[in-house]
């Protein structure tokens, strides 16, 4: 079983913040590719501070379990874990929640696990952090090709625009069936010249497959609207 030593070497310390660093780095590419917030600098420093407040507690191995009189009593471990603490708060602010959607999951569980890693390269547990460096790089470049080729329900909000009183929604009900779609009233409002509703539009499709186009067009043609489109909602990650 792997104990952390008593007293690291500066050249044990620099090969655990290299590591820590090229984790960190690997890691951070993917989500600043993907044009994510927590980017390449965010996810090096969270893993860094993880990995610097891990060699910290290390070395503070020495002075733990020291009599009253020559050094405080302290327990180091909570040092590491209060880092854990703190990124939960970074990661809380990384999801949002807009009209049922929530985007963020993704970057919040990544800096996670960059902590994570930063505290296994810190310990000096150099396989375990190049295990879960391996996987984390795995998850996160092989399999999002999963995600690409994967159904799911896609989601738009649909405007339409009418000269002559509002729409029936059963009417656009029956008229979306045929396409696999499903709609839901969201608004509607009623001006001196032409009356404007908007609808939620769900159907189930791969996030790389073209919005139901044709759907606008029976839509514009059977209900005569002045303007109609509609505005896609992006794909949680």
């Amino acid at each position: 079983m792997y104990t952390m030593p008593l007293n690291p070497t500066w050249d044990d310390i620099a090969l655990r913040l290299l590591l820590t660093l090229v984790a960190g780095a690997l890691i951070g590419f993917n989500r600043e590719s993907n044009g994510h917030a927590a980017g390449l600098r965010t996810t090096i420093l969270v893993c860094l501070a993880a990995s610097v407040a891990m060699i910290l507690a290390n070395m503070m191995l020495t002075i733990s379990g020291k009599t009253d009189s020559s050094f405080v009593r302290t327990d180091v471990m909570r040092l590491p874990l209060g880092v854990l603490t703190g990124v939960g708060f970074i990661g809380g602010g990384a999801i949002l929640r807009r009209d049922g959607l929530v985007a963020g999951v993704t970057t919040a569980a990544t800096l996670w696990l960059v902590t994570v890693i930063g505290l296994c390269f810190g310990a000096g547990d150099i396989l375990l952090g190049g295990a879960a460096t391996a996987i984390s790089f795995i998850v996160l470049w092989a399999l999002k090709w999963v995600d690409q080729i994967t159904p799911r329900d896609q989601r738009a909000i649909l405007s339409i625009s009418t000269a002559e009183g509002t729409p029936a929604i059963e009417q656009m009900r029956k008229l979306s069936a045929p396409m696999n779609c499903k709609i839901r009233l969201r608004s509607q409002s009623v001006g001196k010249s032409e009356s404007l509703t908007k609808l939620d539009v769900r159907w189930r499709g791969r996030p790389d497959d073209d919005p139901p186009m044709e759907l606008l067009k029976v839509l514009r043609s059977e209900l005569q609207a002045t303007s109609i489109g509609w505005e896609a909602e992006p794909v949680a990650e």
